[in-house]
């Protein structure tokens, strides 16, 4: 599938395809500094703003290794976490392939193929090394968004055959599924 240029709106801090930041492999964070803050704040409205559930640095122009994903760990109460310098340790679980979709290509849908649990170590906001499991949707984001961080889009690892276009009532429903924590 031959994609056009996504154009960015008037004042969206969303970087888009094919903007080459997406393609970088993001550089480690040395040292959570009060800007590394303000950036996870600036990030954080911007998904928000977006009814993102995810979002990593390069998509807002800086490329470092800093992520924002939705866990959706207590369906009632999802919770939106900083991760600084991600890995996943481990992966496992049946590999599920639902439609994925991503701020930097907005509009665009494909199946992607990735692991239902993983184990992630990284750093907080606070200066904290944290390890943990996550599974399903949490699961999911999260290895997009590290994905970003290391200059691949969803494209790359989706289906071609199921790349297309959302619909209006996909899009709606997304938006209602983040609305709701799901």
């Amino acid at each position: 599938m031959e994609l056009p240029p996504f154009p960015r709106a008037e004042g969206d801090p969303i970087v888009k395809y094919p903007d080459p930041i997406l393609r970088q492999v993001a550089e480690p964070v040395k040292r959570i500094t009060p800007e590394i803050r303000q950036l996870a704040s600036f990030m954080r409205k911007a998904m928000l703003d977006a009814n993102g559930i995810g979002l990593a640095a390069p998509q807002v122009g800086v490329s470092i290794r800093l992520l924002l994903y939705t866990d959706f760990a207590n369906e009632d109460n999802p919770q939106i976490h900083a991760l600084i310098n991600p890995v996943i340790l481990k992966m496992a679980g049946e590999q599920l392939e639902p439609p994925e979709g991503c701020l930097s290509l907005p509009g665009l849908m494909g199946n992607v193929r990735r692991a239902q649990t993983i184990w992630v170590k990284a750093t907080n906001l606070q200066g904290k090394t944290i390890k943990f499991k996550a599974e399903g949707l949490t699961a999911r984001v999260i290895q997009h968004e590290v994905d970003h961080l290391d200059g691949i889009l969803f494209i790359d690892r989706a289906d071609p055959a199921t790349l297309r276009w959302a619909t209006e009532e996909e899009e709606h429903k997304e938006k209602e599924a983040v609305a709701v924590g799901k």
